[in-house]
């Protein structure tokens, strides 16, 4: 069974940093995509970051130069390393894993305000 747990999220002010980590257990990160979603109020979910079983990584035009996903293979970890952050990115913030199936974590709320 899959199981994503996320972390890291919190309030901070615009300009500020946040990394958020995501701990996978039943599968291994380096053979799956992972990445991140976000939803923010009143607005659809979007994809953040991604980064596939290859190491390449893409990102939403919007957090380009800002966001930066990686992958610890021995911890089996992917983080999300958020900085100039602005209003605009407050949102939960969902982890995933892509396979056969679709796995969600229960996300972490990222509050950007002064």
């Amino acid at each position: 069974q899959v199981q994503l747990v996320e972390s890291g999220g919190g309030l901070v002010q615009p300009g500020g940093s946040l990394r958020l980590s995501c701990a996978a257990s039943g599968i291994i990160v380096s053979n799956y995509f992972m990445g991140w979603y976000r939803q923010g109020p009143g607005i659809q979910r979007e994809l953040v970051a991604r980064i596939t079983s290859y190491g390449t990584t893409a990102y939403e035009d919007s957090v380009k130069g800002r966001f930066t996903i990686s992958r610890d293979n021995a911890k089996n970890t992917v983080y999300l390393q958020m900085n100039s952050l602005k209003p605009d990115d407050t949102a939960v913030y969902y982890c995933y894993a892509q396979g056969e199936t679709v796995a969600f974590g229960q996300g972490t709320q990222v509050t950007v305000s002064s």
